[in-house]
């Protein structure tokens, strides 16, 4: 069937996330990754990503290692350091899209404080028709309840529907209700798909 939708993830799609960098900068790479041993910042992210308030989670994470607590604080005061940079060239397919008629959302794993300090850095990220954020639903990728979710709101046919993400097991659980999907690796294979698909032209998407 034809495409009616283009969904986004956003996350090393429309915008790099490196959550060492700061460290790496402010207290060199040898302490940063002993840091990331001692602390479990992975959880408190998933955490994040499912609706607990990062900020309050970076607290917690500093009263659960007091001697780290400094270090542990970067998370936080350097979180739009982790997120860059932006990867303009999807921001123009995206945009493209749009221009065309097609309907665009965002499907992605997120928390809502951090999205909103990323949003008014990169403006394409309030571009969406509608945005399913995790940290919103509570629900996260790759958790089929989330796909269901999407399904139900935008009230269309699953292979009517082309999911864009850079993490395989989420564009499994995609293909497994019946979405099409594609494995995002640069902004230029994107590029090259979307005209395959008839969604844009050459010229469009340069």
């Amino acid at each position: 069937m034809a495409i009616e939708a283009v969904i986004f993830d956003i996350g090393h799609v429309l915008v790099e996330w490196h959550p060492a960098r700061p460290f790496d900068r402010l207290i060199g790479a040898e302490r940063r990754e002993a840091l990331f041993q001692r602390v479990d910042f992975e959880g408190m992210n998933h955490r994040s990503d499912l609706g607990e308030d990062m900020y309050e989670g970076v607290r917690a994470l500093a009263a659960q290692h007091p001697d780290d607590a400094d270090d542990i604080a970067i998370w936080s005061e350097h979180w739009l350091e982790m997120f860059a940079p932006d990867l303009p060239h999807s921001a123009r397919l995206l945009r493209a899209l749009r221009a065309r008629g097609m309907a665009v959302h965002a499907l992605s794993n997120f928390g809502v404080p951090t999205l909103a300090l990323g949003e008014k850095t990169y403006p394409v990220l309030t571009e969406f028709d509608r945005r399913f954020v995790s940290g919103e639903l509570e629900l996260m990728k790759p958790d089929p309840a989330i796909y269901a979710h999407v399904e139900a709101e935008l009230g269309l046919v699953p292979d009517t529907m082309l999911f864009i993400d850079d993490r395989p097991e989420n564009i499994e659980a995609a293909q497994a209700r019946g979405w099409q999907g594609h494995l995002f690796e640069t902004s230029e294979g994107l590029a090259e798909r979307l005209v395959a698909e008839g969604l844009l032209s050459p010229q469009e998407a340069p």
